[in-house]
């Protein structure tokens, strides 16, 4: 991690901000949990909802760390508060909806739809707080480092003024459009994520007043830089206040605000409907004009203007919280300018793996020599991309079948499959149309597959393809053999330089038979007879880790060495959870990296004395998945069981969503997953936070201080290390 951006004076948090802090009712870590009471007591589990809050605030709380340049933290910011507006779009919609729908079913930790909403929305409002808080630290920050970000209008230049008069007339004047609001003007709709000034207007000479709005469209930058040497931007609401005699020639403005929605994001989706594609564009459609679930406002807005949007919009009044500064701090990413390098992380170029470069980039060649991971970001991405266009260019490749859950826009995959399918070769994508907030890109990849000759498949409706698999079959020599790629992460260029992901890619054919099989179970709806190596959900990807967590249990009890290593992105589902106490009761040694959600408590003598959990966040964000088993030996053991899978361990990942849990059985990638990745992720000290029993989270502290990130940064992989020592040379293929 680059260090030599620390600011000369310690950054002072707020007493608001406490990281880790919720409303949850801690469990009394005093009293032992006797066996009796062993899978009854719901305070076992800590709440989901609380918990990814608790994570959003580790997310904040790197926008208070020194270690990192200014604007990267400054991104950390706008990260938290993008994810907050996605939590309420989706989780609190979802919570407001089972109690407007009289649903009375407890969560795992016990608490109601009602109560939940009532906690999630005291603790989500105290974080927006802090988000502020945050912003107001930075802000200042920004200035003593050269970066001005003028948030009202008052103090700007002659020079500055007439410029932006210019700018206002070119640029802003043409998209606006300002509305009054009476009874022969119907409020309008306002969409998700409107943003909109708000007046209450006397022209001059009369006592004749008028309300109006006026709606930002969003294609309008938050944020416009002034001319001059100095970096210098200028809010545009700031700008439109400055110039809004424009809009309302004659008028005196009597009360002012400004506001910004969020509405209910989650489709509903016709489960009788015969046409999949139709139904989701109409229900993009409805997305649009979801409920408002949370509105924001200026502090110093007038009761009389806050009341006429409320009751316009129909908010609850627990969903209207009043804010203090800058309303929507996601926006704060467009202040990240590249100009500053020296307030950005150092830039790092990901390693191409040197085995496949010393083949001359013959994918296939390399694989068919020996099994590889790629572990991204710091292997390139470019080894997925080039597997794909090398089938689709490649005269002996006749089948191409592709899973595809999240891609960019410009997606080089979606692109080889178009080619390949042009070319005649059999090409099957495997689409889904469910994956939130993309689902509106993949449909258009969908037909542009379509139109190209490729078969589209939608999968299942009540469950989504979240496996990511690409099955290449090949003539050769000896007769059609395939070749397979698995993933922990999306088929996402993009994405792709800041997960933390693994891409396995192999020739062994029992592994490209299961692949095929579960190609055939998402196309053809038949569940097939047998699987040789790989457990997929909805059908065994959940009994296979219950098995193996219940092997290291009686291995426990029969004195032998038992431990599990496991790295996720969430810890949500129940059973497992409660199998995971029994392992820890039995002596079973527990190590769980979990970036964001978990509802494990671990430390609790008499059930989780034996389970330690950490969260890993920073400059990458930790995206892998991978299950390690003892097997009755020590870990790391070149006997232990890998898993490398697609599926966090919630219950949606095991029984509504299609899922892959890939043995690893080559020594090389074996090793390199368990002895590297794994141990270096649990030996991490600079980027962990550590969970308590009562649910609550603190950094580590280690004199000994090391950096996983770093670490992988700097140090090659196993599996794709090849005969030269240049690892960062691409190959031109």
């Amino acid at each position: 991690m680059n260090s030599d951006h620390q600011n000369p004076e310690p950054m002072k948090k707020p007493e608001l901000f406490d990281i880790g802090a919720n409303i949850d009712a801690p469990i009394d870590l005093t009293a032992s949990i006797g066996p009796d009471d062993f899978g009854t007591l719901p305070t076992r589990f800590i709440n989901r909802e609380l918990s990814w809050l608790s994570f959003n605030r580790r997310v904040l709380e790197e926008a208070y760390n020194l270690k990192h340049p200014l604007l990267e933290r400054l991104r950390f910011l706008s990260i938290s508060a993008s994810n907050l507006n996605e939590f309420y779009m989706v989780r609190v919609a979802g919570l407001r909806g089972q109690v407007l729908a009289g649903v009375k079913t407890e969560s795992d930790d016990g608490r109601s739809p009602q109560n939940q909403l009532d906690v999630v929305r005291a603790d989500a409002a105290k974080l927006l707080a802090e988000q502020g808080i945050c912003w107001q630290s930075l802000h200042g920050q920004l200035s003593e480092s050269g970066i001005d970000v003028l948030e009202v209008a008052e103090g700007v230049s002659r020079e500055d003024r007439e410029w932006l008069a210019s700018h206002f007339i070119d640029h802003i004047f043409p998209v606006l459009t300002p509305i009054a609001t009476n009874p022969t003007h119907p409020f309008p709709f306002i969409p998700n994520f409107g943003f909109c000034m708000v007046y209450l207007l006397t022209q001059e000479g009369t006592d004749e007043s008028l309300r109006a709005l006026l709606p930002i469209p969003s294609l309008l930058q938050r944020f416009i830089r002034l001319p001059g040497e100095r970096i210098r931007f200028i809010c545009l609401e700031a700008v439109i206040d400055l110039f809004l005699d424009r809009l309302f020639p004659n008028y005196e403005i009597r009360q002012s605000g400004c506001f910004r929605v969020l509405r209910d994001s989650e489709l509903e989706i016709d489960e009788e409907a015969e046409d999949l594609v139709r139904t989701f564009e109409s229900a993009l459609k409805r997305r649009r004009r979801g409920s408002v679930i949370r509105m924001t406002y200026n502090a110093e807005m007038p009761v009389e203007l806050r009341e006429l949007i409320s009751e316009e919009l129909r908010v609850d009044p627990g969903d209207a919280i009043a804010i203090n500064g800058l309303i929507g701090l996601a926006d704060t990413r467009e202040l990240v300018v590249d100009e500053r390098p020296d307030l950005l992380f150092v830039p790092f170029k990901a390693r191409f793996p040197e085995r496949i470069r010393d083949l001359g980039g013959e994918i296939f060649a390399a694989i068919s020599k020996k099994d590889i991971v790629v572990h991204h970001p710091y292997e390139s991405f470019d080894t997925v991309v080039q597997l794909v266009r090398q089938a689709a260019h490649d005269p002996n490749v006749v089948a191409i079948k592709q899973t595809l859950y999240r891609t960019s826009n410009d997606s080089p995959i979606v692109a080889a499959l178009i080619e390949a399918a042009e070319s005649g070769k059999s090409v099957t994508a495997m689409v889904e149309l469910q994956a939130r907030f993309d689902e509106e890109a993949n449909l258009r990849w969908a037909r542009n597959l379509e139109r190209a000759g490729a078969q589209v498949v939608y999968g299942f409706l009540d469950k989504k393809t979240h496996a990511k698999v690409s099955l290449i079959v090949r003539r050769e020599a000896r007769g059609l053999r395939s070749y397979v790629h698995f993933g922990t992460g999306n088929y996402h260029p993009i994405t792709a330089e800041t997960y933390t992901d693994l891409s396995f890619f192999s020739s062994d054919q029992a592994l490209c038979r299961d692949a095929a099989r579960i190609f055939n179970y998402m196309t053809g709806h038949a569940k097939p007879d047998a699987m040789e190596k790989i457990s997929f959900s909805p059908l065994t990807l959940k009994d296979t880790l219950v098995t193996c967590i219940n092997a290291e249990t009686e291995n426990a009890r029969a004195g032998k060495p038992a431990a599990i290593w496991a790295k996720l992105n969430a810890l949500v589902d129940a059973s497992i959870i409660d199998s995971l106490y029994q392992a820890s009761q039995a002596g079973v040694s527990i190590d769980l990296v979990i970036r964001g959600i978990c509802c494990l408590r671990p430390g609790v003598r008499g059930l989780s004395e034996n389970i330690r959990v950490k969260s890993i966040v920073g400059r990458f964000l930790e995206h892998a998945r991978i299950i390690c088993f003892a097997n009755g030996e020590t870990l790391p053991s070149k006997n232990a069981k890998v898993y490398i899978t697609s599926a966090d361990w919630m219950p949606r990942n095991f029984y509504r969503r299609i899922e892959s849990l890939i043995p690893i059985e080559n020594p090389t990638v074996h090793g390199q997953i368990l002895s590297e990745v794994m141990a270096q992720n649990i030996k991490d000290t600079t980027q962990s936070w550590t969970l308590s029993g009562d649910g609550s989270y603190s950094r580590s502290v280690d004199e000994r201080e090391f950096s996983s990130h770093d670490y992988f940064m700097t140090h090659r992989s196993r599996s794709g290390q090849g005969d030269e020592k240049d690892a960062t040379k691409l190959p031109n293929l």
